[in-house]
C-alpha cells in the first residue's frame, strides 16, 4: 500500500473486495459513505488496486470508469489524477426540441390565452389548467432533455465508481442501474440532496459507513463546527482560531467580504443581491462584465470548449454582439489559465436577472439563448451551485435554508465543508 490506512479504512476495502469478487452480480450497489474528514477520497485509489482493476479506455472494453453528478467534481476528481467525468456525458446523449415543435407549443398558448375572457365559467377552469401546463412546458422546451445512450461506454466497464453522490435523485440512479454495471458509490450523508428530491444512494443504509476522523482532520476547526452543524448544535459567535470565525451580518459590509474568499448562501435572491454589491464594492458598476477583472463563473457545461458548470472565468476584450442584442462576446481565460482559443459569445440574461430578477426570461428569451454560453457574477454562488467544489477560504452567508430543520443542517454542514483552511461564518 501506498498509505498508510487507518483500520476502519482497510475493513472498508476488505468488504468492498469481497463484494466485488462474491456478490457484486446479485448486488449491484456497494454503499461507502462517511462525513467529512473521515478519508473515502484517501483510500479509494488503494480500493481499486485491491481489485486489480485499471482505468478504462474510452471505447474500450474492461476497467474502471470514475463519474460524479457535478462537473466541478469531476474538474478536482481529475486534478487529482482520477480520469472522471460526468453523469450526464457518460449515460446520456441530448435531444433538442425542433423550432417547428416550440413554435406549436408557442402558438397553441397564444390561442388559448386570447380566448380565456371569451369562455365559459367550466371552460375557463379547464383553459386555465392547460394555459399552466403548457407554459411549464415552455419554460423547461429550449433545454436539452437527457436520453439513454445505448453506446455509453458503461456497458463494457467491469466498475462504475461514482463520488459526490448526494446530488443523484432516483431518475437518475436507475438510469445508472439499467446498464448493468457494479457501482461503488462514495457519499457524504450529511450533504444536500438534489432539489426537490430525495438522494437516491445516500437516503439508504450503508454497507460501510466510515465514523473514524483521520487524524491530519481532526483538529480542524473546520471539522469541529461542521460536525456542530450537522448534529444540530448551535455555533456561538466568535473565533476558533485565527482563521475561523462566526461573527453577525451587520458586522461585516460588502467591500469587506471581497477579501473573504468564496461566498456561499442558500438562495438564488439573496446571491443576486450579494453579487451586486460586491460587485459595485470591488468598483465595477457596470451591469454587464467589462472584461476589467470581474469574477464570473460558468453556469453550464459547454463540453465542446472544455467550459465546466462551477467553472470560474476570465473575461477579456468585451464587446456588444453585432447581430444578437442579448448577447455580448468577449475571449475567456479558465480558473487554470486556459485561454479558449477564438472569440466567444455569451448570453446576457443572468446579468439582467441581477439588476431585474424576470421569472418568464428562460422562456422568453429560448431563441436568442441557443448555442450561447451561460455565466453570471461569481462573488456569491448557491451551496448546491457550489457541491463537489472545495475554497481555500469560504463565507457562509447564513439566513437560515430549508423548511426543516434537518434542511437547514445539511445545508449549513455542506456550505462548512467546502472550505479548506479559511472560514467565516456571517449570521
Amino acid at each position: 500500500m501506498s498509505i498508510i490506512l487507518s483500520e476502519a479504512q482497510a475493513e472498508a476495502i476488505a468488504v468492498i473486495r469481497d463484494w466485488y469478487r462474491t456478490r457484486r452480480h446479485e448486488q449491484q450497489v456497494l454503499r461507502v459513505f462517511g462525513y467529512a474528514g473521515t478519508g473515502k477520497t484517501t483510500f479509494t485509489r488503494e480500493a481499486i488496486q485491491a481489485l486489480g482493476l485499471e482505468p478504462m479506455t474510452p471505447g474500450g472494453l474492461g476497467g474502471v470508469l470514475f463519474a460524479a453528478f457535478t462537473g466541478k467534481a469531476v474538474l478536482v476528481m481529475t486534478r487529482k489524477g482520477t480520469p472522471a467525468q460526468t453523469i450526464h456525458s457518460l449515460i446520456y446523449r441530448t435531444s433538442e426540441a425542433t423550432p417547428e415543435e416550440i413554435e406549436r407549443v408557442t402558438a397553441e398558448l397564444a390561442a388559448l390565452e386570447r380566448d380565456l375572457p371569451r369562455m365559459g365559467p367550466a371552460e375557463r377552469g379547464f383553459a386555465s389548467a392547460q394555459i399552466a401546463q403548457l407554459k411549464l412546458r415552455l419554460d423547461h422546451i429550449h433545454e436539452p432533455q437527457f436520453v439513454l445512450n445505448p453506446h455509453s461506454d458503461l456497458r463494457g466497464a467491469d466498475l462504475l465508481v461514482l463520488d459526490e453522490v448526494s446530488m443523484v435523485g432516483r431518475k437518475m440512479a436507475e438510469d445508472l442501474l439499467a446498464f448493468g454495471t457494479p457501482i461503488l458509490v462514495l457519499g457524504d450523508p450529511g450533504q444536500l440532496p438534489p432539489i426537490g428530491e430525495k438522494s437516491f444512494f445516500t437516503d439508504a443504509v450503508p454497507d460501510v459507513m466510515l465514523t473514524e476522523i483521520h487524524r491530519q482532520a481532526a483538529d480542524s476547526p473546520i471539522l469541529r463546527l461542521a460536525t456542530m452543524a450537522r448534529q444540530g448544535q448551535p455555533i456561538p459567535f466568535g473565533g476558533f482560531d485565527e482563521n475561523v470565525w462566526k461573527m453577525p451580518q451587520r458586522d461585516v459590509i460588502p467591500g469587506q467580504l471581497l477579501n473573504g474568499g468564496q461566498v456561499i448562501c442558500g438562495r438564488n435572491a439573496t446571491r443576486r443581491r450579494l453579487n451586486m454589491a460586491m460587485k459595485r464594492a470591488a468598483g465595477y458598476g457596470a451591469d454587464y462584465p467589462t472584461g476589467g477583472g470581474e469574477k464570473i463563473i460558468c453556469l453550464r457545461n459547454r463540453n465542446d470548449l472544455g467550459l465546466i458548470n462551477g467553472m470560474f472565468l476570465t473575461l477579456t476584450d468585451v464587446h456588444a454582439h453585432p447581430h444578437n442584442p442579448r448577447a455580448f462576446r468577449a475571449a475567456i481565460r479558465t480558473e487554470d489559465g486556459l485561454v479558449i482559443p477564438g472569440e466567444q459569445e455569451f448570453w446576457r440574461g443572468e446579468y439582467d436577472d441581477h439588476v431585474l430578477f424576470d421569472p418568464n426570461r428562460n422562456r422568453d428569451e429560448w431563441l436568442t439563448r441557443r448555442g450561447l454560453i451561460e455565466t453570471s457574477w461569481g462573488y456569491a454562488i448557491t451551496c448546491h451551485k457550489a457541491q463537489g467544489s472545495s475554497f481555500g477560504t469560504v463565507v457562509v452567508f447564513d439566513e437560515g435554508f430549508g423548511g426543516s430543520a434537518e434542511d437547514y443542517n445539511r445545508w449549513l454542514y455542506t456550505a462548512i465543508t467546502r472550505a479548506e483552511h479559511g472560514l467565516l461564518i456571517l449570521s
